[in-house]
């Protein structure tokens, strides 16, 4: 009896090390297929148009090519559940951002899951400061012209939004607000088609992430009025910020990597460590700065407490508006 437990307690002191062994050679193979990058917003937006910018230089580092997964819907909601539920083995991450992530939660009456507690950090990787575009046929060529053609014009002027509880719906009711005027409000299914909608005239004015447009404003068939930063920003050299015409206005989102909780530590720092070397790469810096976003490198720790920082506001914004789902 006094071998037997013996014998359990060497395996027991044992088994930890083995695992630990286990996890680094699984880390050292890692990636040995294709790794899926769920992106929760459709083809076209802001989202989508850096989760590509990044994953093409990252299949490159990684060895492996990084697929795009677009899981559009619900705000975010629908890609947000997928990847939790997901095998946490490294092979399913997310493009977590503002929207998908905080806001599309806090519009659920029965949240299906907590952006804090649900995954594993990997990177934050940008910032997206928001555009205030309109149709190049409507007269608005400033914040100041807008707000004096919706005071003029009740509920005449309409914002497109990539939906409900979108990044553009949020910096736009938050516009609305803070500029006290109306303006009905569009939701369509996704960044592209919102802004499709402003190229078209169907709708004359959006406030999105710059990814989403700048390609548009470059090719003149919007034009940009203003940015979301709180002050003057290299990233828009010909392009004043919102707060010079509204002061205090500062509304712009974040973007990086999840995993499914519990995913081996060494792979999640293996995949970090790729991200990082990726965005050093001048090619990927060069589409960041086309896309006016800046490149912000933050770990698990700081990414988290962004994270948290960004439900307490978007919940008083979201209390303040009495948004909801529908």
């Amino acid at each position: 009896m006094k071998l037997r437990n013996a014998v359990a307690v060497v395996l027991a002191l044992s088994a930890p090390g083995l695992c630990a062994a286990a996890t680094q050679d699984v880390a050292r193979d890692y990636p040995s297929r294709p790794v899926r990058l769920m992106v929760p917003n459709a083809p076209g937006s802001s989202v989508d148009t850096l989760s590509r910018v990044v994953a093409t230089s990252l299949s490159e580092v990684l060895g492996q090519q990084v697929v795009i997964d677009n899981r559009a819907g619900a705000a975010g909601v629908i890609a947000m559940e997928i990847a939790k539920d997901a095998n946490p083995d490294g092979y399913t991450l997310i493009s977590a951002t503002t929207a998908a992530s905080t806001i599309a939660r806090l519009l659920q009456k029965n949240p299906t899951f907590h952006p804090v507690n649900d995954y594993d950090y990997v990177v934050q990787f940008a910032e997206t400061p928001n555009v205030l575009v309109v149709n190049p046929s409507v007269p608005i060529k400033s914040v100041k012209d807008l707000v004096a053609q919706a005071k003029a014009k009740p509920g005449d002027l309409r914002m497109a939004s990539a939906g409900n509880g979108s990044q553009s719906h949020m910096s736009g009711a938050y516009f609305l607000q803070m500029a006290h005027i109306d303006s009905l409000h569009v939701p369509y299914k996704g960044g592209g088609p919102s802004v499709a909608a402003v190229v078209s005239g169907e709708s004359h004015w959006t406030l999105t992430p710059a990814p989403a447009v700048m390609s548009h404003v470059t090719a003149n068939r919007v034009r940009a009025v203003a940015h979301s930063l709180p002050k003057a920003s290299p990233l828009f050299p010909n392009i004043p910020p919102i707060a010079e015409t509204i002061p205090g206005f500062d509304y712009s989102g974040w973007q990086g990597f999840f995993f499914p909780k519990n995913t081996p530590r060494p792979i999640v720092e293996k995949m970090r460590n790729a991200v990082i070397k990726t965005m050093e790469r001048p090619e990927v810096q060069k589409g960041m700065t086309f896309q006016a976003t800046a490149i912000v490198i933050r770990g698990p720790a700081e990414f988290r407490k962004v994270v948290e920082e960004s439900m307490v506001k978007n919940a008083k914004l979201v209390k303040a508006l009495a948004l909801t789902a529908n």
